[in-house]
């Protein structure tokens, strides 16, 4: 399995004690200390939200009206998840996770029907 860390793509800017400040390190953290799911499912999260919405919290898909780094649909369901969903990305992420733990229990299950359908 990959162990893929978002140190990787957004280098901590803290030597001392870490702070997650870009979207990877916010998922990071929680991946591991709130939900509980391996360190190698950060990979499969990455390459879902990458392909969704690039990490972007602002992205929206014109076609179906999904939102966020998670493209909810509609976007305004992750209001559930906590404050200013249109433009937190811990708030779009927290949803994000939560819809992924309910409906497939692990990044990797999003992450496989996303390629068998093209959608997760």
């Amino acid at each position: 399995m990959h162990s893929t860390s978002p140190a990787a793509a957004d280098r901590l800017t803290s030597s001392v004690a870490p702070i997650y400040r870009t979207p990877r390190q916010i998922a990071w953290h929680m991946l591991i200390h709130r939900f509980h799911w391996k360190h190698w499912q950060f990979h499969y999260l990455d390459l879902l939200w990458t392909r969704e919405s690039g990490w972007d919290r602002h992205a929206t898909n014109p076609y179906s009206g999904a939102y966020g780094i998670p493209q909810a649909v509609p976007g305004s369901k992750m209001a559930a998840a906590g404050p200013r969903w249109r433009s937190s990305a811990r708030t779009q992420i927290r949803w994000g996770m939560l819809y992924i733990k309910e409906r497939y229990r692990t990044p990797y299950w999003a992450w496989e029907n996303e390629r068998w359908y093209g959608w997760y």
